[in-house]
C-alpha cells in the first residue's frame, strides 16, 4: 500500500497551470486512504457581519494544524476559504480525527464558531461512481498545492453538511498546534479595477471534455490581464501596523498561554518585522524584498478543486467576458457558477520559517470571496430549480 511520501511525493509536478485542464494530469487516491473535509456553519452570516477575517483564518486553521500534526510531512490540500479539505493514508486516519476535534472544540471555545468536520474511506465515495485524483501543481519552485478532480471532494462536503461522517469535537483537550498560521498582512487593493472570487463547477453528469474546454477558455480571458490576474503584485502586499489580523491569530494561536501573553508577543514581533520591511534592507540574513517576491510567487489565486476557483485581480472588460462565457455555458445546462466582485484581495500564510522559502499563501478576496461566490452559485442553482419545478 502506498505510503504517505511514497505517493504524493512522488506525484509529478505541474508547472503549468493549464496543464491542469488535461484529466491525464490527475492520480487517484490508492485505495484505503481517508478523505477529511470541514467547513464553517453560516459562514455568509459572519462573512456579512464582517468577520472574513475569522472565517478565513479558521479555514486556514485546519491546514496548518493537519501539517504540524504531520510533522510538516507533505499531503494534499485544499483551502476553500471558509473551510478546507485533505486525504491522508489509512496509518494517518486517527491523527487527523483527533487533530480535527481538537481544532473543532477549539474554534468554538475562541470564537463561538461551529466548524463542522467529517472523515470517510475513498471506497465509499468510489461507491457512488465518484473518484477522488489528485495532481500537484508547482506554483513556484519552493512551493506547490494539490489540485482535485473526480467529483469527491463535493460530494464528501454534501454528506459532511447532511452531518454524515461527522468528527465530534473533543472535550476539554488541549488546543492543536497551529504554529506558523499567521494573517499579519493588510489586503491587496486591486491595480486591474476589481478583485474577482469566481467558483465554477461542472453540472451533475455534465461533459469532462466540455467542462476542460470551458476552463481553457476562461484561462485564456485571465491571461489578458497584467500578471495572469494574481492579485499579489511580485512587491508583496501591504504592510500595516498593528496587523488588522493579529488579535484573531492570537486568538487562534495562544494554545495554554493567557491571551494578553499572546498578544503581546505578537505586537513585539510584529515591530520588529515592520522595522525590518520599512528599512527594505538584508539584515541578519532575512531579505524583506526577497521575503515579499515569494509570497507572490507562493500564492494560490487559482486552483482545481472538483472545478475551477480563482480569485484575480481583473478589469471590468475581462468581467464582463467572463460573465458572458459562464451564462451561456450554465444556459446549456453545462456548469453551475458563482462570483464576487470586491475591491481586495487577502492573504491568509502559513509560515513553518521566515529563513526557508516554502511558506504557502492561501488567496481569497477581501469582503467574503470564495464565501460570497459560493453562495451566488447556490443562489442561482435555487432560482433556476424554483423555474423548472
Amino acid at each position: 500500500m502506498a505510503k504517505l511520501p511514497e505517493f504524493y511525493e512522488r506525484l509529478p509536478k505541474q508547472r503549468a497551470f493549464s496543464d491542469l485542464t488535461r484529466s491525464d494530469a490527475f492520480v487517484p487516491l490508492p485505495d484505503g486512504w481517508v478523505i477529511c473535509c470541514t467547513d464553517i456553519v453560516s459562514s455568509t452570516e459572519l462573512v456579512a457581519a464582517g468577520r472574513y477575517k475569522t472565517v478565513n483564518m479558521v479555514g486556514a486553521s485546519v491546514i496548518a494544524a493537519m501539517m504540524n500534526a504531520l510533522e510538516n510531512t507533505r499531503f494534499p490540500y485544499s483551502f476553500g476559504g471558509d473551510g478546507a479539505s485533505f486525504a491522508v493514508p489509512p496509518e494517518k486516519a486517527k491523527t487527523a480525527r483527533d487533530t480535527l476535534a481538537r481544532l473543532r472544540e477549539w474554534v468554538l471555545r475562541e470564537f463561538d464558531i461551529s466548524l463542522r468536520a467529517a472523515q470517510m474511506p475513498i471506497e465509499r465515495i468510489r461507491a457512488e461512481g465518484l473518484d477522488v485524483r489528485v495532481a500537484r501543481y508547482a506554483v513556484s519552485k519552493d512551493a506547490d498545492y494539490a489540485m482535485f478532480s473526480g467529483g469527491g471532494l463535493s460530494w464528501a462536503e454534501r454528506q459532511m453538511k447532511a452531518g454524515d461522517y461527522a468528527v465530534a469535537p473533543a472535550q476539554d483537550s488541549a488546543p492543536p498546534d497551529l504554529t506558523g498560521l499567521s494573517c499579519r498582512w493588510d489586503g491587496t487593493p486591486a491595480r486591474n479595477g476589481l478583485i474577482l472570487s469566481l467558483v465554477v463547477l461542472p453540472a451533475q453528469d455534465g461533459d469532462p471534455k466540455r467542462f476542460a474546454e470551458l476552463a481553457t477558455q476562461l484561462l485564456a480571458l485571465t491571461a489578458q490581464l497584467k500578471d495572469g490576474g494574481h492579485p499579489v503584485p511580485q512587491s508583496g502586499p501591504r504592510l500595516r501596523y498593528p496587523p488588522p489580523g493579529l488579535m484573531i491569530e492570537a486568538r487562534l494561536t495562544r494554545g495554554r498561554l493567557p491571551m494578553a501573553l499572546r498578544a503581546l508577543w505578537l505586537i513585539a514581533g510584529s515591530a520588529i518585522a515592520g522595522l525590518l520591511f520599512g528599512r527594505g534592507k538584508p539584515t541578519g540574513g532575512f531579505d524583506p524584498a526577497h521575503y515579499r517576491s515569494v509570497i507572490s510567487a507562493n500564492s494560490d489565486f487559482r486552483k482545481f478543486d472538483d472545478g475551477l476557483k480563482m480569485t484575480v485581480d481583473c478589469s471590468t472588460k475581462v468581467r464582463d467576458q467572463i460573465t458572458g462565457l459562464l451564462e451561456q455555458a450554465e444556459a446549456a445546462g453545462e456548469i453551475r457558477y458563482g462570483l464576487h466582485e470586491q475591491d481586495a484581495a487577502m492573504v491568509t500564510c502559513i509560515v513553518p520559517s521566515a529563513m526557508r522559502d516554502d511558506h504557502v499563501h492561501f488567496v481569497d478576496g477581501a469582503s467574503g470571496g470564495y464565501t460570497r461566490a459560493a453562495a451566488d452559485l447556490q443562489r442561482r442553482a435555487s432560482a433556476a430549480a424554483a423555474q423548472t419545478a
